[in-house]
């Protein structure tokens, strides 16, 4: 699964860059946006690829997948969801949100995300703290532009976020040498029991009251990358999220 944005629909916070002293080293051989994609495809002929640009775009497929935790894609009014995982209560979500039996785990992201975006009927920590299961996703509203991603809170399904230093653009991906490719040392695991939002910035859905606090992050190579975050169990959340652009966005898919 690979997904990357522009800089204009996601900006990372600023501890996931590398620490400098790391950065000159690895700028050597990286890729921009458009060579990570080019690489994906190449390594999986088969991919699922919607391209919006050629910085802008989302990719999975089924090669090497855990078959526990399978990956799905789709696409509805012009909303995109890649999907890693399973969710327990997926019987149950389906009735609250009124869908058919056979609705599968990737469309019902895709339609919780439409009823908070149209309606918001709850806090969008709610009903992410909500899906019971191991899952990752990335979701894209193409009419909106913006981005949604959130992670469980055990980590079952590995999904790291990282930043290309050339351009800004912000990459998602389940596969750390993808990202390592493409960002140097500029990335890390997505945090654990968080969701980022475009305009929302990173947040907790198992503390939501709390604030995250970054901590360095170092590969398996032993290489100092960028900052990941957990909750800070002794501050409450007193000021905006991590890169908001707006005091209410936090509540919001958007």
């Amino acid at each position: 699964m690979l997904a990357i944005f522009q800089k204009s629909i996601g900006e990372a916070p600023q501890e996931l860059m590398a620490p400098k002293l790391n950065r000159s080293a690895s700028m050597s051989g990286r890729l921009d946006a458009k060579e990570i994609l080019h690489g994906f495809k190449k390594a999986h002929p088969g991919a699922v690829l919607m391209q919006f640009d050629e910085q802008h775009a989302i990719a999975y497929t089924h090669d090497m997948q855990d078959f526990l935790m399978p990956r799905q894609f789709a696409a509805c009014d012009d909303v995109f969801c890649a999907f890693a995982g399973n969710i327990e209560n997926l019987a149950q979500l389906r009735q609250r949100y009124g869908l058919d039996r056979h609705v599968s785990e990737v469309n019902l992201i895709i339609e919780a995300y439409k009823t908070l975006r149209d309606r918001r009927p709850y806090p969008p920590d709610q009903v992410i703290a909500d899906l019971a299961g191991a899952f990752a996703f990335v979701l894209y509203d193409n009419k909106a532009k913006t981005v949604f991603v959130a992670h469980d809170a055990q980590g079952k399904v590995p999904l790291y976020w990282g930043k290309c230093l050339d351009d800004g653009v912000l990459a998602f991906s389940d596969d750390p040498a993808v990202l390592k490719a493409g960002t140097g040392s500029s990335f890390a695991p997505f945090p654990l029991g968080c969701f980022y939002s475009s305009d929302g910035g990173l947040r907790s859905f198992t503390d939501p009251e709390k604030q995250l606090k970054a901590i360095q992050h170092v590969d398996s190579q032993g290489e100092l990358c960028g900052a990941t975050f957990k909750v800070d169990s002794h501050q409450d959340l007193t000021q905006l999220p991590l890169d908001s652009k707006d005091d209410n966005s936090g509540r919001g898919w958007s």
